[in-house]
């Protein structure tokens, strides 16, 4: 399976080559356009997986749907168009094993042999993070293909690094994070508009998006006229 990454980054979208009987599990909706020789399949499992029901359900609570579609190639060089919700970039990431956390929303395709689960975070972490308290888990070997809401950006922490709370895409579960504040001071934090942020400790790659969804409703919200 092949990909290209177009229109990056305002509008980005992902075209993908298969081949006959290599397949794609993607976020329903995301679909654009797509060669004849596909085929596709809406189900609550992964392709080959089980737990149905229940991680459909899962998947309800960290804000992805229900379903999830698998799209398979049933003849040579077949193409497919898929793009995010929101207007912003996507990013590729190679899984080589491992676990990595995704934020409600930024999860849109996986190659059939990654376990798309959901994990806690718990009360403490989503109410002061602003996140929400279920996130999306990938697991297995394949590729993984996440969008954001603006640019998207990847670092390799090892140590610490400090991220505003509503800009966090995804991380690899060899990172924890906790809760504290941007200064010394909390009500310098808040003056300073900052608030509260993540604090990640540990070694892996950190993914976060430029720009977020709630500054966006925050800017817009008093200007829109009551109904």
């Amino acid at each position: 399976m092949r990909h290209e990454m177009l229109c990056q980054p305002a509008s980005t979208a992902v075209q993908f080559k298969l081949d006959q009987g290599e397949s794609l599990t993607c976020e329903v909706g995301a679909m654009i356009a797509m060669s004849s020789g596909l085929s596709v399949q809406t189900t609550s499992k992964s392709r080959g997986g089980g737990g149905g029901i229940v991680k459909g359900l899962k998947r309800m609570f960290s804000g992805e749907s229900f379903f999830l579609n698998h799209f398979t190639a049933e003849a040579p060089e077949q193409t497919l168009l898929i793009g995010p919700t929101m207007l912003g970039d996507c990013v590729h990431h190679a899984m080589r094993g491992g676990t990595v956390i995704v934020q409600g929303s930024s999860w849109l395709a996986s190659s059939p042999d990654i376990d798309i689960d959901t994990s806690w975070q718990g009360f403490t972490s989503a109410f002061f993070s602003g996140e929400s308290m279920f996130w999306v888990k990938c697991s297995g070997q394949g590729d993984l293909f996440l969008s954001s809401y603006g640019a998207i950006h990847c670092i390799e922490i090892d140590g610490t690094y400090t991220i505003d709370t509503g800009h966090i895409v995804a991380f690899e579960d060899t990172l924890k994070f906790n809760i504290g504040k941007a200064s010394r001071s909390l009500i310098g934090s808040f003056l300073g508009g900052e608030g509260l942020v993540c604090k990640f400790q540990g070694q892996g790659k950190l993914y976060y998006q430029s720009h977020t969804p709630p500054a966006l409703g925050a800017l817009l919200g008093p200007k829109l006229k009551p109904k």
